[in-house]
């Protein structure tokens, strides 16, 4: 539970730097009174109560992926109900992987406006500090991400702690506060919040889109389920981060009702001016340890991506020998960073970036909503009736979020629709372009089997040592194979045709991951399996092939053989010409296979081929 408090919930806890401050923002228009104040902190309460406690932690958390979370994790449990191929089945990918691609708008908004919201509140202690704010906060982001390469596990280890702390002090800053008016706690009627949105109408409306704000994070409850575990998640959530959390925005309410010009930034203001600067330190370091959790989720998220086929291939260090799921990606890392910095000084000021926020998340939650459905009915085998009063109930809450986002498009809203589209036409080309592949090669491949029983009868000149062809599928033959046939002429004593294949769990057993079938001559078929949280690494397969069999291996004396293909676009029917292009462009910049699949340089061949799609 400690461990998930560091991590999991740093996005979620540090909203209070910022959410109440843009619900009450001048730019809505609401008139301040105490009935306004009860109405706002009524919808906070009743946010947490249905989209976290009742949502994610109570029901979505069931839909669990062999324990794994994520909507890409969920996305594969769901298509496991759809026929291949089938238009049910790319629907539920294009709802996954658009999902996955919003929330890379999170990933880079985040880290901003956490950061960002913590650095400023030196502007309580003195309005000088104010043009110091933006500097350091760029200064905090970009020494965030050089760190990333080295791992997290030795700070890691302090995450729990200092998040366990810094619950336990906006906990304690709220009780301060609705100690002097408990009254606030009347805003726990929902009948307050309801009353609330009849009497201000859109600006009300407008106001539910910053209430979301104190949601932000939610996702990641389920997303890092995998990590932690259901159990220490939700034993975090109800015994230590929901109350403190509901104390704090109470408290801020309270503060409200007596001082009513605290609105300028109220988080900070709760406190008196000699604990400021301390506050602010925690504060930093808090937002920091939530744009880590996010910038981790965003390395996890690419990584699955990669494996279920939606990425380009790309380099992955493991920064942990203990942790299979620390890993560094400097291609995402480094685009994270120029894009963080970006959104920072296109923004300038959290209250800005508030409005650009909610849409990410939002989107991302109808998302997880829609394949929880499919899950609940089909898999668990719920009765309709009871999944579309569940998920009604669900959709009609995130849907009345999502419209009040989409309200801000134009004050920054526009940034993650943007950002989300673009990583979806990427990820859906690549994977539209690996399907016409997959099709080219099944179209126009050789059968495997009879074309090595053919061979065989009048067998070409074999030479010492063993040759490994990776192989697309496991009944035709890899093109590399073909081209060293034709060009050398010579066929190795010992051939292996391997398929790497990822199937739609996170991990898959030792005992299940190789499967080998013997042609006779010399030659075999294996199939290695790995599950979308894991790394292929080829020794590893080498030995599991040892040990399961008696064939033996001398690396010095084993060649493996690729395929290296060049892309034509052409106007034989697949996607449009520019698209087409984008994926030959796209394929010629992905991570080389061989580094990918960590094959010993010294022991590799390449042979090129060219393919028309």
């Amino acid at each position: 539970m400690m461990a998930a408090i560091g991590v999991v919930f740093g996005d979620i806890g540090t909203s209070p730097l910022y959410a109440l401050k843009e619900c009450f923002s001048p730019e809505h228009g609401i008139p301040f009174s105490a009935d306004a104040v009860y109405g706002v902190i009524s919808m906070v309460f009743w946010a947490f109560a249905i989209v976290v406690s009742l949502k994610y932690v109570l029901f979505v958390m069931r839909a669990n992926n062999n324990g794994e979370g994520g909507i890409l994790a969920l996305m594969a449990l769901a298509l496991r109900t759809a026929p291949a191929g089938s238009k049910r089945a790319f629907l539920i990918i294009m709802s996954g992987v658009f999902g996955a691609c919003m929330f890379y708008g999170d990933a880079i908004i985040t880290p901003a406006i956490s950061v960002l919201s913590a650095v400023e509140g030196m502007e309580v202690i003195s309005p000088d500090f104010t043009r110091y704010v933006l500097p350091t906060t760029i200064l905090i982001l970009i020494l965030l991400f050089f760190i990333q390469k080295t791992g997290t596990a030795v700070v890691g280890n302090l995450f729990g702690p200092v998040m366990l702390v810094w619950f336990a002090v906006i906990g304690l800053m709220g009780l301060n506060q609705v100690v002097q008016n408990p009254a606030i706690f009347a805003a726990v009627n929902p009948l307050y919040a309801v009353r609330f949105m009849q009497e201000n109408a859109l600006q009300g409306f407008i106001v539910l889109g910053a209430v979301f704000l104190v949601l932000t994070g939610a996702e990641a409850l389920y997303a890092d389920m995998g990590h932690f575990g259901a159990k220490p998640i939700r034993m975090g959530w109800f015994f230590v981060v929901m109350p403190c959390l509901i104390l704090n925005y109470f408290g801020q309410g309270a503060m409200f009702l007596n001082n009513p010009e605290a609105i300028q930034n109220p988080f900070f203001l709760m406190v008196p001016e000699a604990f400021v600067f301390p506050l602010v330190i925690l504060a930093t370091v808090a937002t920091v340890i939530a744009s880590q959790a996010v910038i981790s989720g965003a390395f996890s998220m690419t990584s699955q991506a990669i494996l279920l086929g939606f990425v380009p291939r790309m380099k992955v260090q493991h920064t942990s020998d203990k942790e299979i799921g620390q890993i560094y990606m400097p291609l995402i890392n480094w685009t994270l960073l120029v894009l963080v910095v970006a959104v920072v000084l296109a923004f300038k000021k959290s209250e800005n970036l508030a409005a650009a926020y909610g849409i990410a998340v939002t989107t991302t939650m109808i998302v997880t909503t829609f394949l929880a459905a499919i899950v609940m009915r089909v898999v668990w085998r719920w009765n309709t009736i009871l999944v579309s009063l569940v998920i009604g109930a669900f959709l009609v809450v995130d849907f009345a979020f999502l419209l009040a986002n989409l309200l801000k498009i134009m004050e920054g809203g526009w940034f993650p629709l943007l950002l989300g589209a673009a990583c979806f036409l990427l990820l859906m080309t690549w994977y539209q372009g690996r399907q016409l592949l997959r099709q080219h090669a099944t179209d126009n491949g050789i059968e495997l089997k009879g074309f090595i029983d053919s061979l065989m009868k009048h067998p070409p000149h074999r030479v010492e040592g063993t040759a490994i062809f990776l192989t697309a599928h496991v009944d035709y033959l890899p093109v590399s194979f073909l081209h060293n046939l034709k060009h050398n002429h010579v066929l190795h004593e010992r051939v292996f045709f391997l398929k790497v294949s990822i199937w739609d769990v996170p991990y898959v057993k030792e005992d299940e991951r190789i499967t080998l079938r013997d042609l006779g001559n010399g030659i075999y078929v294996v199939r290695a399996v790995y599950g979308f949280n894991e790394t292929p690494d080829m020794l590893k397969i080498l030995e599991l092939i040892e040990h399961n069999s008696d064939l033996k291996f001398d690396l010095m004396n084993t060649s493996f053989f690729l395929s290296r293909d060049t892309i034509v676009s052409t106007e034989i029917p697949g996607m449009a010409m520019w698209r087409e292009r984008l994926f030959c462009w796209m394929y010629q910049n992905a991570g080389r296979q061989s580094d990918f699949f960590k094959i010993p340089t010294n022991r590799l061949v390449e042979l090129g081929a060219k393919v028309e799609i």
